[in-house]
């Protein structure tokens, strides 16, 4: 259920190929800087290459209190509205909402992502048509330091990873002022109640509710 193929349909994203070579999703964190950077000048003419490994599809809308921090690539349709603040090594696809004052940091996010108001996304991968809600953040590092641990249950999956924040599977929800702890999973049509604070993985066709219980979704 936090297998790149459980959760994303691989063919909402420019990031496919790079994706496809790997079985979890936070696997792809260490090397996404690297990967825009390789993808970027072979986008073609329907991209500006706007400063030095920044590139905007020419359809897309970026606020001039925008900031674009290289590497990034921001697609087709999408609005980067006042005072975004991306930090680089950000790959931004079709038809997005990066908000105002959201930062983003090292990140994936998959075809309609919304991030649209004050949200904090680093060292994480939004799924198509995810939504992250009002004040809604991931938390990437753990307050210890320590390396990040993926929890399903009373599994433990080591991720030798020290800055980890969330995997969003494609159409999830995560409600307003809501907390992703590093290391959070959460499978694809899955919610979460506002305000909540999660930890491990969230089931697919599921609900995340603020005392932490879990329950299926019913049809």
């Amino acid at each position: 259920m936090y297998k790149i193929k459980d959760l994303y349909d691989l063919d909402h994203t420019l990031a496919k190929d790079y994706l496809s070579k790997f079985e979890y999703p936070w696997e792809a964190l260490k090397g996404i800087k690297d990967f825009i950077l390789e993808l970027g000048p072979t986008l073609g003419d329907d991209y500006e290459e706007v400063s030095e490994n920044v590139w905007v599809h020419k359809t897309a809308k970026v606020f001039s209190s925008a900031y674009l921090g290289a590497p990034c690539i921001i697609g087709p349709n999408t609005e980067v509205r006042q005072c975004a603040f991306i930090r680089g090594s950000a790959l931004v696809g079709a038809d997005c909402v990066v908000g105002n004052s959201a930062e983003l940091k090292n990140v994936i996010l998959f075809d309609h992502v919304q991030t649209p108001h004050y949200n904090y996304v680093g060292d994480s991968i939004l799924g198509y048509f995810s939504h992250m809600g009002a004040g809604s953040i991931t938390s990437n590092v753990k307050s210890d330091k320590k390396l990040v641990v993926v929890h399903n249950g009373t599994e433990k999956i080591e991720t030798g990873l020290k800055k980890f924040g969330a995997m969003l599977g494609d159409y999830v929800e995560v409600g307003c002022n809501a907390v992703c702890n590093p290391g959070t999973v959460i499978g694809r049509h899955a919610s979460v109640y506002p305000t909540s604070c999660v930890r491990g993985v969230v089931p697919e066709n599921c609900i995340h509710k603020n005392n932490g219980e879990v329950i299926e979704r019913k049809a």
